[in-house]
């Protein structure tokens, strides 16, 4: 367990969790499935090599928070098309998780995912880890109007849709950079990052921000974490 004690949990009663990477390991590398379906409707939509298409889509991501987001900014993609596409995957590589749900279960308060993915993608996910129950709502890219995490707007429309009270809130993320603004708010964050045991296919910039001031705690053991917030 790798932890940074900063702000706590005492206070906490509104639980807010990313979907990919976080709530499911990430040498699971399901997030590598739509990574090439994205380069697929890239190339496609574009006209362009798949090599091309690569580099664009990492351009547009680190930019715009999202391919997606680019794609549409630069080239008014259909939203909705690209969702559809890049989010037919195969989920079987993802196993239930009941220490995981059972220790999400006991935080006092409510539990709201908050995902620049889709609702469908992240019901399919829930389903394969046995969790769904545990959550109040999925707030997904659909539901932040198509601007992703970080931007800071996608945060507060969140807050205000679910009356949460982000002095009272806790955020748990995989990318340090989509904790800026919830540190700002007042919430307390914490950074879940790769065991090291296996391999993960990252951008080195996904990896970057253990040491940011805005990251309250870091984990590479999502269960056991949870399982120590909640004894303590």
């Amino acid at each position: 367990m790798i932890l940074k004690e900063q702000r706590g949990f005492a206070h906490v009663e509104t639980w807010v969790f990313d979907l990919d990477n976080t709530l499911y390991p990430h040498h699971v590398n399901l997030w590598q499935q739509v990574d090439v379906r994205i380069r697929d409707f890239v190339a496609a939509y574009l006209k362009v090599p798949k090599d091309q298409a690569f580099k664009i889509q990492k351009d547009y991501y680190r930019r715009y928070g999202t391919t997606m987001r680019g794609m549409m900014t630069e080239h008014g993609i259909n939203a909705d098309d690209f969702l559809a596409y890049v989010h037919e995957i195969d989920h079987s590589p993802l196993e239930a998780n009941p220490a995981m749900g059972a220790a999400i279960e006991q935080l006092p308060g409510r539990k709201l995912i908050l995902t620049n993915g889709s609702r469908a993608h992240a019901d399919k996910v829930m389903e394969r880890l046995g969790i769904g129950v545990q959550f109040e709502d999925v707030f997904d890219i659909v539901a932040a109007n198509l601007e992703p995490k970080p931007a800071r707007q996608t945060y507060l429309r969140f807050l205000k849709l679910h009356g949460v009270d982000p002095l009272r809130a806790a955020m748990f993320e995989d990318l340090a950079r989509n904790l800026v603004t919830p540190h700002e708010l007042g919430m307390t964050t914490v950074l879940v990052v790769p065991d090291g045991t296996k391999n993960v296919v990252r951008e080195d910039w996904e990896l970057e921000g253990r040491d940011a001031a805005h990251v309250d705690h870091i984990t590479d053991d999502l269960t056991g974490f949870l399982q120590r917030v909640k004894s303590a």
